[in-house]
């Protein structure tokens, strides 16, 4: 085969630094997050070496190749597919014994593997060492030092690759033990041949197993790696292949595979790794506050306070910066546009829609950009993975395992990636229970509606007044998820396996990466959702029967959410322009800011001089800190926009699902706002 079809596939533990390792290479902007469960798809990429170009393929974690979730399956089937040619298995070099157990698993594939020992940075911070002359002798395969996130050893890893393409066995391997004691006639044979040899009498059923579908398969690859998955009892092989084994499987050979698979991995570390004694205890010591079953929930809160805290303080004194400019800009373009002898429609529909719509949304930038810096610097520590541990007794309670709260967790940045994410769920029917109280979750576009709503009404209380809604949106999803296991027969038996990786230095390629990315959605959407529906919104708010019109009254818009008004009433958000401003918001929760400009006639909504306008206008209606309130809740809990309505229909196959998930949202954030405005009118009466 010719190097320039060469398939690399990336395969590794959640959190070794697979996609880090895949981006070094390809130079690709991947979402990397020091917590499992971010890639749940497989990602490609390609790279020159030489005068070749090698295709890569960076795949979900996976700790074993025995399928439980969907991300699972998919690095699977696709490693045992003809069309990857090279598995670099990526290991954290630092946690070696919890990598290796995927890695004996790899081998036994019979396929060209070479093993990237991934952070060689932190295991010498840690005082440790790694016999890198040893450990390929004991596992067969080369063994190549590296650190992605220092872009170290790239070079020699891609070299080794390169060379390795066509070696199902690699180096020489050399094994240390007694075989007198053993029985088997094949015992040197196999410890010449395999990285993991099991007791005779696994050594004999192997054997069995292999001779008989040899006989009943003759074209079958790789008869014992298949020999040994029938003996661990894997159902996927099992259906593929139909034998009868009753009269070999005498008893359940998983458990004791797995005990000698970790038996023979703690020989190696023996054997491969020193000082380990040496390693930094400064997790543990930290885990004892951020863990702790008492004082973990607490601190969770605490810290995303904080979040907000900066989120506030510090993003609204860049947004400043950016009113200016919006109204300097919004000036010029008017008196340009009067110069140039511009129509009344057209100076309107620039100024008053797109400008105000648009510009607005740009003004809440600063904001954004701090949140997501936060949340990128949570991630990237380590932090996030204890949060879905410390959740874990909680989601047990509702009927989710603490994986469940990962997704969740991912939905205080987008829906859309946050729905996805479920797909780390095991069955069907939590992934659907996650994916229908995930959009509670409050997303970064329904921040620019707080920070201003807030301000308007709530003043120096107007960072809790937001903060609550993070707080009511979590509450709503946990209470939603309640009663559906109260409705849901079926017993739970949901646990948590989840790896939580040593705390680390955030990494500020990673935290470039994640926030630009984050950054450019949002200037994609002022650029595309926000500026159309912002056009939209004016067209409909200047246009009625009689054609273009200044009085907003007279206008399509007008008549259509008088139309809603009384549906509305009860919640406190009986006006028709914030009826309207609610519907245009399921394009994208930042255009009920943008409508809010363009329906009330106030240019740069956003400035000290828009907000007093609109505070004074709103008042005047009979609008006040109670309607407010339940406007946020609205926001927060009803339908989420229409691109996550989009990913919930791919998630679950399911149009009906979807219609009835928005129905059940809508109904929600409805009688939610009904309590709070409801209650809160009664008690200032």
């Amino acid at each position: 085969m010719s190097t320039k079809e060469l398939t690399i596939g990336f395969v590794g533990n959640p959190n070794c630094g697979k996609t880090t390792l895949f981006n070094a290479y390809t130079g690709a902007n991947l979402k990397v997050a020091n917590w499992p469960g971010v890639t749940v798809e497989k990602k490609e990429g390609a790279m020159r070496f030489h005068d070749d170009t090698y295709k890569l393929v960076d795949l979900p974690g996976t700790y074993s190749l025995t399928s439980y979730t969907m991300e699972e399956t998919v690095t699977r089937q696709y490693i045992l597919s003809d069309d990857v040619d090279v598995i670099v298995d990526v290991a954290d070099a630092s946690a070696l014994e919890r990598n290796l157990y995927l890695t004996l698993q790899l081998i036994e594939l019979g396929k060209p593997i070479v093993l990237a020992l991934n952070m060689m940075d932190i295991v010498q911070e840690r005082g440790m060492e790694i016999d890198l002359h040893r450990l390929p002798e004991m596992l067969g395969i080369p063994c190549v030092p590296v650190s992605a996130r220092r872009k170290t050893g790239l070079e020699i890893l891609i070299h080794t690759v390169a060379h390795h393409k066509d070696k199902a066995q690699g180096e020489k391997i050399i094994h240390h033990h007694d075989l007198e004691e053993s029985r088997h006639k094949d015992v040197e044979e196999h410890h010449k041949r395999y990285a993991m040899v099991y007791t005779d009498d696994v050594e004999d059923k192997i054997d069995e197993i292999a001779a008989r579908m040899k006989e009943a398969y003759p074209e079958i690859g790789n008869l014992r790696w298949h020999a040994i998955k029938i003996l661990e009892n894997d159902q996927e092989v099992k259906k593929k292949y139909p034998l009868d084994f009753s009269d070999i499987l005498d008893r359940d050979y998983e458990k004791e595979i797995i005990n000698q698979k970790f038996g023979f991995i703690e020989e190696i570390i023996a054997e491969c790794v020193v000082n380990r004694s040496r390693r930094m205890e400064s997790t543990d010591r930290t885990d004892r506050l951020m863990t702790h079953p008492v004082l973990g929930l607490p601190v969770f809160l605490l810290i995303m306070a904080g979040v907000f805290f900066l989120t506030f303080t510090v993003g609204d004194w860049l947004k400043g910066y950016f009113e200016v400019a919006l109204e300097w800009m919004t000036e010029a373009v008017t008196d340009g546009l009067v110069l140039a002898g511009a129509g009344e429609m057209l100076i309107s529909l620039i100024t008053d829609g797109i400008i105000a719509g648009v510009g607005g949304i740009l003004t809440f930038l600063p904001n954004i950009f701090i949140l997501f810096l936060a949340l990128a610097f949570l991630e990237d520590s380590g932090y996030m993975a204890r949060v879905a541990y410390v959740m874990d007794g909680i989601m047990g309670k509702i009927g989710l395992s603490g994986r469940a709260f990962l997704p969740m967790l991912l939905g205080f940045g987008c829906t859309v990636p946050a729905v996805m994410a479920s797909r780390v769920l095991e069955n069907r029917r939590d992934r659907m229970k996650t994916i229908l109280i995930t959009p509670f979750m409050s997303c970064s576009a329904r921040l620019p509606v707080y920070v201003l709503f807030s301000e308007l009404f709530f003043a120096d209380k107007a960072m809790i007044a937001a903060f609550s809604m993070y707080v009511l949106g979590l509450a709503t999803a946990i209470l939603s998820a309640y009663v559906m296991k109260l409705a849901d027969r079926q017993k739970n038996s949901n646990m948590l396996l989840i790896e939580l990786p040593e705390y680390k230095t955030p990494n500020a390629h990673t935290i470039r990466v994640y926030v630009w990315e984050k950054v450019k959605d949002y200037l994609s959407k002022a650029g595309t959702t926000i500026f159309v529906a912002s056009i939209v919104m004016w067209v409909i708010m200047n246009l009625g029967i009689h054609g273009f019109t200044t009085d907003m009254d007279q206008s399509f818009g007008a008549a259509i959410g008088k139309v809603l008004t009384p549906v509305f009433a009860p919640i406190g958000l009986g006006y028709w322009q914030i009826v309207l401003a609610l519907i245009s918001g399921v394009a994208a929760k930042e255009v009920v800011v943008s409508s809010c400009s363009v329906l009330f006639g106030i240019g740069n909504v956003t400035t000290g001089a828009g907000m007093g306008n609109l505070s004074a206008l709103l008042e005047s209606m009979g609008f006040g800190a109670l309607n407010a309130y339940a406007l946020m809740v609205f926001c927060l809990l009803y339908v989420p926009c229409m691109a996550a309505v989009a990913t919930i229909k791919k998630e679950t196959g399911s149009w009906k699902w979807t219609a009835a998930m928005a129905v059940f949202q809508i109904l929600t954030a409805w009688t939610a706002a009904f309590l709070i405005f409801q209650i809160g009118s009664g008690i200032m009466r």
